[in-house]
């Protein structure tokens, strides 16, 4: 039987999405994403809970803002960031189980093989 030949993916496509991960591949990000789970909070609330400095934590949220997974608001003096895109959490969700599931495999991996080497 003749294979198939998979589709093209449109290169463009492909370096969006890249870019999309590369957001999402800062730690620093990943702690303001989890600030802002329980709601919008302004600079200086996401600096306090995250710990980051001020220009820092600008430099981060522009990029997330450009990414379209932020939103800000101006209110008063102030600026308010939050969730602009919640499908996030379930994208960061899926990546933790899988990380969970793999540690879960390794440890067990570990387990058997202790046991079969155990001189104790």
């Amino acid at each position: 039987m003749a294979k198939t030949k998979p589709p093209n993916a449109d290169p463009a496509v492909l370096v969006a999405v890249g870019d999309y991960f590369k957001v999402l591949s800062e730690v620093s990000r990943l702690q303001i994403l989890t600030c802002l789970k329980s709601g919008s909070m302004n600079v200086m609330e996401i600096a306090e809970a995250t710990g980051l400095g001020q220009a820092n934590l600008s430099k981060h949220l522009k990029v997330l803002t450009q990414a379209g997974i932020l939103s800000r608001q101006p209110k008063g003096t102030s600026a308010y960031y939050e969730i602009a895109d919640p499908m996030i959490f379930e994208l960061c969700e899926l990546a933790c189980d899988r990380i969970s599931e793999r540690i879960q495999q390794q440890a067990e991996s570990l387990k058997t093989l202790r046991s079969k080497t155990a001189v104790f």
